[in-house]
Protein backbone atom coordinates (compact mmCIF):
# COMPACT_ATOMS: atom_id res chain seq x y z
CA UNK A 1 0.00 0.00 0.00
CA UNK A 2 1.56 3.45 -1.25
CA UNK A 3 2.37 5.86 2.05
CA UNK A 4 0.77 8.75 0.42
CA UNK A 5 -2.59 6.68 0.56
CA UNK A 6 -5.05 8.61 2.64
CA UNK A 7 -6.36 5.31 4.40
CA UNK A 8 -2.40 4.09 5.01
CA UNK A 9 -1.82 3.25 8.87
CA UNK A 10 2.02 2.71 8.92
CA UNK A 11 3.55 3.92 11.46
CA UNK A 12 0.44 3.87 13.94
CA UNK A 13 -0.77 2.14 16.89
CA UNK A 14 -4.27 1.53 17.18
CA UNK A 15 -5.97 0.02 20.07
CA UNK A 16 -9.03 -2.02 20.09
CA UNK A 17 -10.92 -3.62 23.18
CA UNK A 18 -12.99 -6.26 22.40
CA UNK A 19 -10.56 -7.44 19.81
CA UNK A 20 -10.69 -11.67 20.13
CA UNK A 21 -13.94 -11.75 18.07
CA UNK A 22 -16.56 -10.12 16.08
CA UNK A 23 -16.52 -6.98 15.03
CA UNK A 24 -13.17 -6.43 17.16
CA UNK A 25 -11.37 -8.69 15.53
CA UNK A 26 -12.71 -7.74 11.96
CA UNK A 27 -11.16 -4.37 12.83
CA UNK A 28 -7.95 -5.64 14.20
CA UNK A 29 -7.45 -7.44 10.99
CA UNK A 30 -8.37 -4.59 8.76
CA UNK A 31 -6.14 -1.64 10.42
CA UNK A 32 -3.31 -3.94 10.53
CA UNK A 33 -3.47 -4.90 6.75
CA UNK A 34 -3.53 -0.95 6.35
CA UNK A 35 -0.67 -0.62 8.28
CA UNK A 36 -0.86 -0.18 11.58
CA UNK A 37 0.41 -1.50 14.66
CA UNK A 38 -2.58 -3.39 16.47
CA UNK A 39 -2.95 -3.70 20.32
CA UNK A 40 -6.03 -6.76 20.63
CA UNK A 41 -7.37 -5.82 24.03
CA UNK A 42 -10.05 -8.59 25.29
CA UNK A 43 -11.08 -10.38 28.77
CA UNK A 44 -10.52 -13.41 26.53
CA UNK A 45 -7.74 -15.20 26.09
CA UNK A 46 -8.63 -15.91 22.71
CA UNK A 47 -7.18 -13.23 21.64
CA UNK A 48 -3.47 -14.51 21.95
CA UNK A 49 -4.19 -16.75 19.24
CA UNK A 50 -5.45 -14.03 17.11
CA UNK A 51 -3.07 -11.83 17.87
CA UNK A 52 -0.43 -14.68 17.44
CA UNK A 53 -2.27 -15.65 13.47
CA UNK A 54 -1.70 -12.25 12.34
CA UNK A 55 1.99 -11.94 13.55
CA UNK A 56 2.31 -15.51 11.38
CA UNK A 57 1.08 -12.79 8.46
CA UNK A 58 3.70 -10.63 9.08
CA UNK A 59 1.83 -8.08 10.92
CA UNK A 60 2.56 -6.17 13.97
CA UNK A 61 0.10 -7.57 16.54
CA UNK A 62 -0.03 -8.01 20.37
CA UNK A 63 -2.81 -9.03 22.83
CA UNK A 64 -3.15 -7.65 26.07
CA UNK A 65 -5.84 -9.24 28.14
CA UNK A 66 -7.69 -6.90 30.59
CA UNK A 67 -11.46 -6.27 31.74
CA UNK A 68 -12.55 -2.86 30.84
CA UNK A 69 -14.49 -2.82 34.02
CA UNK A 70 -11.59 -2.44 36.04
CA UNK A 71 -9.33 1.21 35.91
CA UNK A 72 -6.28 -0.78 37.62
CA UNK A 73 -6.14 -2.90 34.84
CA UNK A 74 -7.13 -0.35 32.59
CA UNK A 75 -4.04 2.19 33.26
CA UNK A 76 -1.60 -1.27 33.50
CA UNK A 77 -2.89 -1.92 29.83
CA UNK A 78 -2.39 1.20 28.18
CA UNK A 79 0.92 1.70 29.99
CA UNK A 80 2.06 -1.93 28.69
CA UNK A 81 0.59 -1.05 25.28
CA UNK A 82 2.40 2.43 25.81
CA UNK A 83 5.84 0.23 26.04
CA UNK A 84 5.25 -2.22 23.57
CA UNK A 85 4.55 0.13 21.00
CA UNK A 86 5.80 3.74 21.94
CA UNK A 87 2.48 4.77 22.06
CA UNK A 88 -1.29 5.44 21.03
CA UNK A 89 -3.05 6.99 17.88
CA UNK A 90 -5.71 4.99 17.27
CA UNK A 91 -8.62 3.53 19.84
CA UNK A 92 -11.37 1.74 18.90
CA UNK A 93 -13.73 1.29 22.27
CA UNK A 94 -15.95 -1.55 20.66
CA UNK A 95 -16.12 -3.84 23.80
CA UNK A 96 -19.84 -4.94 25.03
CA UNK A 97 -22.15 -7.22 25.76
CA UNK A 98 -25.81 -7.12 25.83
CA UNK A 99 -28.62 -9.01 28.08
CA UNK A 100 -31.96 -8.76 25.95
CA UNK A 101 -34.42 -8.32 28.54
CA UNK A 102 -37.05 -5.19 29.76
CA UNK A 103 -36.26 -2.53 32.31
CA UNK A 104 -39.28 -4.81 34.67
CA UNK A 105 -37.47 -7.82 34.27
CA UNK A 106 -33.51 -6.75 34.64
CA UNK A 107 -31.78 -7.45 37.68
CA UNK A 108 -29.54 -4.86 38.80
CA UNK A 109 -26.59 -7.24 38.27
CA UNK A 110 -27.40 -7.64 34.62
CA UNK A 111 -27.94 -3.72 34.28
CA UNK A 112 -24.73 -3.14 35.77
CA UNK A 113 -22.79 -5.38 33.86
CA UNK A 114 -24.06 -4.20 30.16
CA UNK A 115 -23.35 -0.51 31.61
CA UNK A 116 -19.90 -1.19 33.03
CA UNK A 117 -18.47 -3.18 30.20
CA UNK A 118 -20.05 -0.79 27.58
CA UNK A 119 -20.43 2.39 28.70
CA UNK A 120 -17.81 2.42 32.02
CA UNK A 121 -15.07 0.80 29.53
CA UNK A 122 -15.31 3.29 26.99
CA UNK A 123 -14.85 6.06 29.37
CA UNK A 124 -12.28 4.22 31.48
CA UNK A 125 -10.08 3.43 28.23
CA UNK A 126 -10.85 6.71 26.56
CA UNK A 127 -9.39 8.65 30.46
CA UNK A 128 -6.50 6.41 30.28
CA UNK A 129 -5.54 6.83 26.74
CA UNK A 130 -6.52 10.60 26.19
CA UNK A 131 -3.21 11.89 27.91
CA UNK A 132 -0.90 9.49 25.80
CA UNK A 133 -2.62 10.75 22.47
CA UNK A 134 -2.17 14.40 23.55
CA UNK A 135 1.82 13.82 24.19
CA UNK A 136 1.54 12.69 20.40
CA UNK A 137 -0.33 15.60 19.56
CA UNK A 138 -3.17 14.15 18.59
CA UNK A 139 -5.14 10.99 17.35
CA UNK A 140 -8.65 9.63 16.79
CA UNK A 141 -11.01 7.71 18.96
CA UNK A 142 -13.99 5.37 17.50
CA UNK A 143 -16.58 4.46 20.19
CA UNK A 144 -18.75 1.72 18.79
CA UNK A 145 -22.27 2.62 19.15
CA UNK A 146 -25.45 1.11 17.69
CA UNK A 147 -28.63 1.74 15.27
CA UNK A 148 -30.47 1.33 18.87
CA UNK A 149 -27.95 4.19 20.51
CA UNK A 150 -30.04 6.44 17.49
CA UNK A 151 -33.05 4.95 18.22
CA UNK A 152 -34.87 2.27 20.73
CA UNK A 153 -35.16 -1.02 20.73
CA UNK A 154 -37.66 -4.04 22.01
CA UNK A 155 -36.04 -5.99 24.99
CA UNK A 156 -32.52 -4.24 24.90
CA UNK A 157 -33.04 -2.02 27.73
CA UNK A 158 -29.42 -1.78 28.96
CA UNK A 159 -28.07 -1.90 25.70
CA UNK A 160 -29.69 0.98 24.42
CA UNK A 161 -28.99 2.95 27.53
CA UNK A 162 -25.24 2.09 26.66
CA UNK A 163 -25.58 2.69 23.19
CA UNK A 164 -27.29 6.16 23.81
CA UNK A 165 -24.73 7.31 26.20
CA UNK A 166 -21.87 6.54 24.30
CA UNK A 167 -23.46 8.26 21.20
CA UNK A 168 -23.77 11.47 23.18
CA UNK A 169 -20.43 10.89 25.13
CA UNK A 170 -18.82 10.82 21.59
CA UNK A 171 -19.57 14.38 21.34
CA UNK A 172 -18.72 15.70 24.53
CA UNK A 173 -15.42 14.18 24.32
CA UNK A 174 -15.15 15.79 20.70
CA UNK A 175 -16.14 18.56 22.20
CA UNK A 176 -13.42 18.76 25.19
CA UNK A 177 -10.65 17.55 23.44
CA UNK A 178 -10.81 18.93 19.63
CA UNK A 179 -8.30 21.31 20.74
CA UNK A 180 -5.31 18.85 21.57
CA UNK A 181 -5.87 17.14 18.22
CA UNK A 182 -8.39 14.62 19.10
CA UNK A 183 -11.13 13.51 16.89
CA UNK A 184 -13.79 11.79 18.71
CA UNK A 185 -16.73 9.68 16.62
CA UNK A 186 -19.17 6.92 16.96
CA UNK A 187 -20.01 3.90 14.83
CA UNK A 188 -23.10 2.93 15.26
CA UNK A 189 -23.73 -0.73 12.89
CA UNK A 190 -27.01 -2.47 12.49
CA UNK A 191 -27.28 -6.28 13.16
CA UNK A 192 -24.22 -7.72 12.30
CA UNK A 193 -23.32 -11.46 12.04
CA UNK A 194 -21.41 -12.31 15.54
CA UNK A 195 -21.59 -14.84 18.44
CA UNK A 196 -23.14 -11.36 20.22
CA UNK A 197 -26.45 -11.61 17.52
CA UNK A 198 -26.26 -14.58 17.00
CA UNK A 199 -26.97 -14.84 21.56
CA UNK A 200 -29.45 -12.30 21.21
CA UNK A 201 -31.32 -14.94 19.42
CA UNK A 202 -30.94 -17.70 21.67
CA UNK A 203 -32.14 -14.97 24.45
CA UNK A 204 -35.07 -13.92 22.68
CA UNK A 205 -36.18 -17.19 21.82
CA UNK A 206 -36.19 -16.40 17.81
CA UNK A 207 -33.03 -19.13 17.30
CA UNK A 208 -33.46 -22.36 18.74
CA UNK A 209 -31.66 -24.29 16.55
CA UNK A 210 -29.56 -24.22 13.46
CA UNK A 211 -32.39 -23.48 11.04
CA UNK A 212 -34.44 -21.28 13.27
CA UNK A 213 -30.92 -19.58 13.95
CA UNK A 214 -30.55 -18.89 9.89
CA UNK A 215 -34.11 -17.18 9.56
CA UNK A 216 -33.18 -15.24 12.12
CA UNK A 217 -30.24 -14.04 11.15
CA UNK A 218 -32.58 -13.47 7.38
CA UNK A 219 -34.69 -12.06 9.08
CA UNK A 220 -32.48 -9.14 10.99
CA UNK A 221 -31.47 -8.19 7.72
CA UNK A 222 -34.61 -8.40 5.29
CA UNK A 223 -36.36 -4.88 6.19
CA UNK A 224 -33.05 -2.91 5.45
CA UNK A 225 -32.53 -1.05 1.72
CA UNK A 226 -29.81 -3.45 1.38
CA UNK A 227 -31.60 -6.70 2.33
CA UNK A 228 -28.88 -8.10 4.54
CA UNK A 229 -27.36 -8.16 7.97
CA UNK A 230 -23.78 -6.54 8.50
CA UNK A 231 -20.46 -8.83 8.30
CA UNK A 232 -17.68 -7.44 11.02
CA UNK A 233 -15.65 -6.48 7.69
CA UNK A 234 -18.76 -4.16 6.86
CA UNK A 235 -18.09 -2.31 10.05
CA UNK A 236 -14.49 -2.44 10.12
CA UNK A 237 -14.27 -0.22 7.12
CA UNK A 238 -16.05 2.85 9.05
CA UNK A 239 -13.52 2.00 11.25
CA UNK A 240 -10.84 2.65 9.53
CA UNK A 241 -12.80 5.54 7.59
CA UNK A 242 -12.54 7.03 11.27
CA UNK A 243 -9.26 6.33 11.82
CA UNK A 244 -7.75 7.17 9.02
CA UNK A 245 -6.26 10.61 7.64
CA UNK A 246 -9.21 10.34 4.97
CA UNK A 247 -11.53 11.89 8.24
CA UNK A 248 -9.25 14.86 8.98
CA UNK A 249 -11.75 17.14 9.20
CA UNK A 250 -14.26 14.76 10.62
CA UNK A 251 -15.36 14.66 14.84
CA UNK A 252 -18.33 14.65 16.79
CA UNK A 253 -20.02 12.30 14.19
CA UNK A 254 -22.22 9.66 14.43
CA UNK A 255 -21.93 7.38 11.66
CA UNK A 256 -24.80 4.90 10.43
CA UNK A 257 -23.19 1.81 9.13
CA UNK A 258 -26.72 -0.23 9.16
CA UNK A 259 -27.70 -1.32 5.46
CA UNK A 260 -30.23 1.69 5.30
CA UNK A 261 -31.82 0.56 8.45
CA UNK A 262 -32.68 3.90 10.39
CA UNK A 263 -33.36 5.44 6.96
Amino acid sequence: MAKEDLLYLGGKTAVVTGAASGIGLGTAELLSRHGAKVAMVDISPQGEQEAARLQGMGREAAFFQCDVRVEEQVARTVSAICDRFGGIDVLFNNAGVTVRKTVKDLTEQEWDFVLDVGLKGTFLFSKHTIPVMEARGGGSIINAGSGWGLKGGNLAAAYCAVKGGIVNLTRAMAIDHGPAGIRVNSVNPGDTDTAMLRDEGVQTGAALDAATMETYLADCGADRPLARIGMPEDIAKAVLFLASDMSSWVTGAALSVDGGGNA
